[in-house]
């Protein structure tokens, strides 16, 4: 990262000090005095006011004039480092100038940035312009993840794993009435889960508002504050529809929620042979130790087929997903091969821009890392050395989850991919803090052993995969009904049939390839599409998920942090 030296504010202290004579007259007669000092105390020091610094089209200074110079500098120790915040005090124009010049210097597309004056922009709506407004092949914007988080906020999301709610993840189906909202499943053991909420029940009422066709604000208000709890404690009652038909109601307490990336961990009897399965939610650092314990489980059961359901994986830390990666190739498919290569824009075909380290690929890790101190360690992964693997994909599967596909294709393993496309994300970032925030603006693209990395809209399904983008599979589409990782349901039921006769079940033909063709891509509803809802009509009033995709990408992402072997 580039290092910046800044002077401190200078305090400028005026003092005056005024010595008169004072005389006293009489009648007749006058008598003199001795001249008596008046001393006025010194005025306190004046902090200077930070100048303002002028933008002009075309011109891009440093970065480093601009960085830490903040209009509302914290204060302190960070609790996640350990050291003093390096904040001073500035204006808001040094923070847009700071975006804008790191924009500039590390976006992937940068030349393709309009370049506005930040005067007309508030800091954050600043930001949110300074991207590409281009489009892919589809017609869907070319950068769909770029977005900013409250840096605390997104440190206690990443290094901890926690979050305030009740422990449900939503399928959107739609935000305005007749509304629809599904639940995905439970993280364990919370306040969702105790309350007996099953995944597919989909949501009637709460807090006595009917949630399907309410459209005053005050029910609409009502819905928000109780679905999407500002802080732990607030108690809300809710009411469901089960898919047998019958109801559920429940009261729930919002608390604070740890997320578990590894759940559902089985092995499975089929006649291809035993076959692994487990949901894997998110590339977070707490997810290592759960991965490494599925795959002993499954190293010492003897599977030979491995399904890894990444229908809900938006992503996350590239390291891990390197890791996961060599646990199903194993040591001798991936000895000397890359796991993925970062490219980054023109202006460095050989240097990284953030880290200035010249570009080195990426290998397939093989051995634990420690995630604190990013040191590799000499503790070996369990492996599988599988030569086809299963993965379970929907418009949710993102970048880092998309990574894992495209390096194992890389290595000449066999990716069968079960459901719809994925999201089409090569690219990714390094999490940027200035001022209280972290940044997320696409920096890099990724590719594989093969030079590939061009899957912008997804990778799909196919019965007759002509293009590389395309992998071997069946379309099937999420299956509610029951509950993940039955072998009766509709995506892990596909994949077990597909590894036992090679064929997708006759229900599922292959249309995908040709609706994407003609524009049409089928993903999970996203801030975008959420913004389209709500203005579909004026008479309609949406709920307002807060930050649902982002919270998603915070979570998720295909993040690079440096990973180097512990010897360094």
């Amino acid at each position: 990262m580039k290092v910046s030296n800044f002077s401190s504010l200078r305090e400028l202290t005026i003092a005056a000090l005024v010595i008169s004579s004072v005389t006293a007259c009489g009648g007749s007669g006058s008598s003199n005095t001795t001249p008596e000092a008046s001393v006025t105390p010194p005025t306190p020091p004046v902090s200077e006011t930070p100048s303002e610094p002028d933008w002009q089209a075309g011109v891009y200074e440093p970065e480093s004039n601009f960085i830490n110079q903040c209009e509302s500098p914290r204060s302190g120790i960070d609790p996640f480092s350990g050291n003093s915040y390096p904040d001073e005090a500035g204006t808001a124009m040094d923070e847009k100038l700071w975006m804008r010049s790191w924009t500039n210097d590390t976006y992937l597309w940068y030349d393709e940035v309009d370049d506005n004056d930040p005067a007309n922009f508030s800091i954050a709506a600043y930001f949110d312009q300074l991207k590409t407004t281009e489009l892919t092949p589809s017609g869907t914007p070319k950068d769909n993840f770029h977005f900013s988080r409250a840096t605390e906020e997104y440190n206690t999301l990443t290094q901890t794993g926690v979050s305030s709610g009740y422990g449900v993840e939503w399928e959107f189906v739609s935000l305005t009435a007749p509304r629809e909202l599904i639940v995905q499943y439970t993280e364990p053991n919370s306040p969702a889960e105790t309350a007996g909420i099953p995944r597919g029940a989909s949501l009637k009422t709460i807090d006595g508002v009917d949630f399907v066709n309410a459209n005053t604000q005050a029910e609409v208000d009502v819905i928000n504050a109780g679905l999407f709890p500002s802080e732990s404690g607030n108690t809300t009652n809710l009411t469901f529809e089960l898919v047998d038909g019958s109801e559920l109601s429940v009261s729930v307490t919002s608390a604070d929620i740890e997320v578990s990336p590894v759940q559902n961990v089985t092995v499975l009897e089929t006649s291809a042979g035993k076959m692994g399965y487990f949901q894997f939610n998110t590339f977070i650092r707490t997810a290592q130790g759960s991965l490494i314990n599925a795959f002993d489980q499954f190293v010492n059961d003897n599977v030979t087929e491995l399904v890894i359901d990444l229908r809900y994986n938006g992503g996350g830390l590239l390291a891990l997903a390197s890791q996961l990666s060599y646990m199903v190739a194993g040591p001798n498919q991936t000895d000397g091969a890359i796991f993925e290569t970062l490219q980054f824009n023109d202006k460095y075909p050989t240097r990284n821009p953030v880290t200035g380290s010249t570009i080195s690929p990426t290998p397939f890790y093989s051995t634990e890392i420690d995630y604190n101190a990013g040191l590799l360690t000499n503790t070996l992964l369990p492996s599988l050395s599988l030569t086809t693997v299963y993965v379970i994909t929907t418009g949710s599967t993102c970048s880092a989850s998309e990574a894992v596909i495209n390096s194992l294709r890389g290595v000449d393993v066999e990716v069968v991919q079960i459901g719809t496309p994925t999201c089409g994300k090569p690219y990714g970032f390094y999490p940027t803090d200035n001022c209280g925030t972290t940044y997320f603006t696409i920096q890099f693209q990724g590719v594989n052993n093969k030079g590939f990395g061009d899957f912008a809209d997804g990778f799909i399904p196919s019965s007759t995969p002509n293009f590389e983008f395309e992998l071997p599979g069946c379309d099937v589409q999420d299956d509610f009904t029951k509950p993940l990782g039955d072998a009766s349901e509709g995506m892990l039921s596909a994949a077990i049939q597909y590894a036992e006769s090679g064929a997708c079940p006759v229900s599922t033909a292959s249309s995908t390839s040709a609706s994407l063709i003609s524009g049409t891509q089928p993903n999970t509803p996203s801030d975008s599409q959420a913004s389209e809802q709500a203005n579909a009509s004026e008479s309609l009033i949406a709920i307002k998920p807060p930050h649902t995709q982002r919270d998603e990408l915070i979570l998720h992402n295909k993040i690079n942090e440096p990973i180097l072997r512990g010897d360094n």
